[in-house]
């Protein structure tokens, strides 16, 4: 093998549409490609966990000034 780029462990699959619409074809996905993660449910949760707390620190830092003006408009 000359080319380095065949030395690597992974390939894309083929991609399909163009502009918005681009995306992998999916008849070609498969678990030899990667596509399988068992985690990946327990990983968005963790990260949904964070952002949750991430939005009430930020909200617990907003003057109580700031929060009446807020709950005013939104009436």
């Amino acid at each position: 093998m000359t080319d380095p780029l065949k030395k690597a462990g992974a390939t894309a699959p083929p991609i399909i549409g163009s502009g918005c619409t681009r995306r992998y074809d999916p008849e070609h996905l498969g678990l030899e490609l990667g596509t399988d993660f068992p985690g990946a449910e327990a990983l968005w949760k963790r990260h949904q966990l964070d952002a949750e707390v991430a939005v009430v620190g930020i909200a617990s830092t907003v003057p109580d000034s700031d929060r009446a003006k807020t709950s005013t408009r939104q009436r």
